[in-house]
C-alpha cells in the first residue's frame, strides 16, 4: 500500500515527508524530545496524525531521521566544499566547515553538544541505532589523516590514532564551549571558526613547502602551489570516502521509513 502511494504520488510523498521532518526538528529544539508528541508534529505540519505514520514506523524512527537529515546536510555541504577547493580536505578547513554547519543548525548543535535537555533518551537511541554509521565516520577521519600524511600535509610526529584523538577532542571542545562558555566566546561565528582552524592548523598540519631558509614572495607562492597540488592529489582519495558516507546516511534514513 505505502509503496504504491509512493510510486503514484512520489513528489507529494517526498514534500510531505520533508514537511514532517522540518516540523519535528523545530519542535525537538523548542520543546525537547520527551515533550514532543506525534499529534503536535502533525498539527505543525498541517496533516493528520495517521499520515505521519505512513512515513515513519515510530516516534523514535522519525526523530532518528531528523538527526540523520541534519548530519546529511552537513556531509553534503562538506563534500561540495572539497569539490570546489581541494584545500578543504585539510583538518583545519574541514573541521571549521563542520563547525560553521553546527553553528547554523540547531539540531546539529543539540547533537554535537549532547544536549540532554533537547535530546533526552534520543541520544542513547541514536548511539545504538546509528552505531555502524558512526563507526564508518570514525574510520573515514582516520583514513583522511592517513592520506594527508602520505601527501605531506599533516605532521608525522605522533601516530595517526593520537592525531585523530587530538582533532576530535579539539573540535568537541569548541562544540561544548558554545554551551559552557558562550558568554566568553567571540560574538561572530566566523571568528570562532577561524580560531578553531588556527588551532588545528598549528597542532596537526604541515605544508608541502617552503624549503628551509626561504622567505621570498616567490618561495611563498611556490610553497602554496605545492600545498595545493598535494591537496588535489589527496582530495581524489578523500572525496569518495565522503560520498560513501552520504550514501550510507541516505540508506539509514530510508531504513527508518515505514516499509
Amino acid at each position: 500500500m505505502v509503496d504504491r502511494r509512493r510510486r503514484n504520488g512520489g513528489d507529494e510523498y517526498v514534500e510531505r515527508g520533508e514537511r514532517i521532518l522540518e516540523a519535528a526538528g523545530e519542535l525537538l529544539v523548542a520543546w525537547g524530545y520527551r515533550r514532543v508528541t506525534i499529534d503536535e508534529i502533525a498539527r505543525r505540519a498541517h496533516i493528520g496524525k495517521g499520515t505521519v505514520y505512513l512515513h515513519w514506523k515510530t516516534k523514535d524512527a522519525l526523530f532518528l531521521a531528523v538527526i540523520l537529515r541534519a548530519k546529511l546536510r552537513s556531509q553534503r555541504a562538506q563534500t561540495a566544499r572539497m569539490r570546489v577547493d581541494p584545500l578543504e580536505v585539510l583538518p583545519s578547513r574541514m573541521m571549521s566547515g563542520v563547525y560553521r554547519d553546527f553553528l547554523a543548525d540547531p539540531v546539529l548543535r543539540a547533537v554535537y553538544s549532547a544536549d540532554t535537555d533537547v535530546l533526552g533518551r534520543l541520544n542513547d537511541i541514536a548511539k545504538k541505532e546509528l552505531a555502524e554509521l558512526a563507526a564508518y565516520g570514525d574510520q573515514l577521519v582516520r583514513r583522511q589523516l592517513e592520506v594527508l600524511r602520505e601527501h605531506g600535509l599533516v605532521r608525522v610526529d605522533m601516530d595517526v590514532v593520537q592525531q585523530q584523538y587530538a582533532l576530535l577532542a579539539t573540535a568537541s571542545g569548541f562544540f561544548l564551549t558554545e554551551t559552557l562558555l558562550h558568554d566568553r566566546a567571540p560574538h561572530a561565528a566566523e571568528e570562532r571558526a577561524r580560531i578553531l582552524a588556527h588551532t588545528l592548523r598549528g597542532a596537526l598540519e604541515t605544508s608541502a613547502g617552503p624549503r628551509a631558509g626561504s622567505g621570498t614572495d616567490t618561495d611563498t607562492e611556490s610553497a602554496a602551489a605545492r600545498t595545493r597540488a598535494a591537496a588535489e592529489a589527496a582530495a581524489s582519495e578523500i572525496i569518495p570516502l565522503y560520498e560513501r558516507l552520504e550514501e550510507l546516511s541516505e540508506q539509514e534514513m530510508r531504513r527508518q521509513l515505514r516499509q
